[in-house]
């Protein structure tokens, strides 16, 4: 039997990222636009992905603990998108309304309003539940970012523990 090692975990960790990723591309392919807080997401994986790259090609396997920060870090910003979407706290006005509109003539909003792609971070556009009609399944996409990757911290942890 093969010992896992820190290459193993760092290219775990990594595939997480990428299909992370590129589910989050299908999702706007098939016509899912994100939101401000979607796109912020998605920074951190592909920072964990650069790093993963550098620490297999460098042999530096320590780099693995920045890639624990990367995970934590998207895992902190899906658990706020998820607590946003369920209205549990408001998110930024930049994406969720709430901005100070009391100074703005009638042509100036709609010009605002026509000017911009608004997609509010505080609706869901997909939850699991509606693909399995299934109650405990009522999981966003942002809400399957926060705890997948919130494991993915582990996995890099013990990618950097190996190293």
């Amino acid at each position: 039997m093969t010992k896992l090692t820190s290459r193993h975990f760092i290219l775990a960790a990594m595939l997480f990222s990428v299909l992370s990723s590129l589910g989050a591309w299908g999702f706007q392919a098939l016509g899912y636009e994100p939101c401000q807080l979607c796109y912020t997401q998605r920074y951190p994986h592909y920072a964990a992905v650069v790093i993963g790259a550098l620490a297999l090609a460098t042999g530096w396997h320590r780099l693995a603990w920045a890639g624990a920060l990367a995970a934590a870090t998207t895992a902190v910003l899906g658990f706020y998108h998820s607590g946003v979407e369920r209205k549990w706290w408001p998110g930024p006005a930049s994406c969720s309304g709430g901005g100070d509109i009391s100074g703005l003539t009638p042509e100036e909003l709609l010009a605002q309003l026509t000017a911009t792609d608004f997609v509010p971070c505080d609706e869901i556009p997909w939850r699991l539940s509606d693909a399995i009609p299934w109650p405990l399944l009522d999981i966003t996409m942002a809400n399957l970012n926060a705890l997948g990757s919130a494991l993915v911290v582990f996995v890099w942890i013990a990618a950097a523990r190996r190293a």
